[in-house]
């Protein structure tokens, strides 16, 4: 099957260099049994590449099982893997299969195989050098002919290096890799996915096809797509729900593109600026509690409910300052949510004193630390997702694994 056949098949768009080697990779491997480890950038399309990796195959008549390793409990991803027998752990009410007994005969797809915590990376290198395994609870051996194709956003040279991923593993798993490149490093690609995106988008939602001019097309290739495939299929969805007219400026799309306003054309990501430098914890802490804002300006009775509490927080006495704006402000200089000036029933210089003046003399409580705001947004989030953890770390821009971490950290800490 030539090049341009696969591409057809599996609705892989592009003529870029580096699209046509991943093409041509996929080719060469497809047949063979081979471990395979896929790298890329998140939203690049990782499972795609691994689905026709599988579909080219000769075991393309059994099942495909796709699992996204850092999205599974510490505690629970070897019985999902290599299945539990009843009794074995908390909950364990029958003897379940693995996906490894699922997947005999076809393939496994390990997404984010960097997340894997180390006591499930040791029995996944005993499949990959035996294909024995064990369920949990169990000593009776099983054998599996399932092949590994696995993907991750991280530098898997880096994680061995750091002692968080064996360099056995990363050697069985990585015979062959493919790297799919980011958007931005093939952006002769961008128009063509984008047309096909909005093809698909206006006859998903019965909408009149739209039109985008020479400026629009320009902007879209010079952005760096942190989102990579996945944000561009986003705004493909905006335009085509949102927009009105079939013409489309780039002024028309600038409000769509993450990090990017009517009022500042740059197409680069906002970045958290200030006087202190920020360790990576406190950075990854700062991107939760802004992602988490983001996703709550997007529903504005929400809004109205959080920056009612948050501004009672800071000014008891806003209960008498009049309704509430339906955004939030972001100054893009500093990429820091500001909080919207309300609409006074007091005289406004009589509110600016009462805020410097609490301000100043430091009467009043004191701002909600990090690790507080954290709490309650990652509470906010459960309960907006009715206790989906999946749902609810997806919102909050994190791993479910990293939420399932810190919930239990918040459960520890309130011993």
């Amino acid at each position: 099957m030539d090049r341009q056949t696969v591409q057809d098949r599996f609705g892989i768009i592009g003529e870029s260099s580096g699209i046509r080697h991943v093409i041509d990779r996929v080719r060469l491997v497809a047949g063979t049994d081979i471990s395979v480890l896929i790298e890329g950038e998140s939203g690049v399309g990782k499972e795609l590449i691994a689905q026709a990796i599988h579909e080219l195959s000769r075991r393309r008549h059994k099942a495909l099982k796709v699992i996204n390793t850092g999205a599974i409990p510490e505690g629970l991803i070897e019985s999902e893997l290599f299945g539990a027998e009843k009794g074995s752990y908390t909950g364990a009410t029958e003897r379940r299969r693995g996906l490894f007994e699922e997947a005999d005969g076809g393939t496994i797809f390990l997404d984010e195989i960097g997340e894997m915590p180390q006591s499930a990376q040791v029995r996944l290198l005993r499949v990959l050098e035996s294909g024995t395994f064990n369920r949990v609870g169990s000593t009776i051996i099983q054998r599996t002919d399932a092949r590994v194709v696995a993907a991750t956003n991280k530098n898997l040279g880096n994680e061995v290096a750091d002692g968080r991923f064996r360099e056995d593993l990363y050697y069985r798993l990585s015979t062959v890799i493919i790297h799919i490149p980011p958007l931005r490093e093939r952006k002769t690609d961008i128009r063509p996915i984008f047309d096909a995106f909005l093809h698909t988008s206006s006859q998903k939602y019965q909408s009149p096809r739209r039109t985008l001019t020479a400026e629009a097309y320009d902007l879209l290739e010079s952005y760096s797509w942190p989102g990579n495939v996945r944000e561009l299929r986003n705004v493909a969805d905006q335009v085509v729900v949102l927009h009105r007219g079939a013409s489309v400026d780039a002024k028309d799309i600038r409000p769509f593109l993450r990090g990017i306003s009517a009022n500042n054309p740059s197409t680069s990501i906002m970045r958290i600026e200030g006087g202190q430098k920020t360790t990576p914890e406190s950075s990854h802490e700062l991107a939760v509690v802004y992602r988490a804002l983001l996703e709550i300006r997007q529903d504005i009775q929400h809004l109205r409910k959080d920056l009612a509490m948050v501004l009672q927080q800071i000014l008891p006495d806003t209960k008498s300052m009049g309704s509430y704006p339906d955004e939030l402000e972001i100054d893009n200089a500093t990429a820091v949510p500001m909080l919207p000036e309300p609409k006074p029933e007091k005289n406004l210089d009589e509110v600016t004193f009462e805020i410097d003046n609490k301000i100043d003399n430091k009467e009043e409580e004191p701002l909600l630390t990090l690790k507080e705001a954290e709490r309650r947004l990652i509470f906010e989030a459960m309960k907006r997702h009715n206790g989906n953890r999946k749902d609810s770390a997806e919102a909050l821009g994190i791993s479910p694994r990293t939420l399932y971490r810190k919930l239990r950290e918040l459960d520890e800490g309130s011993d």
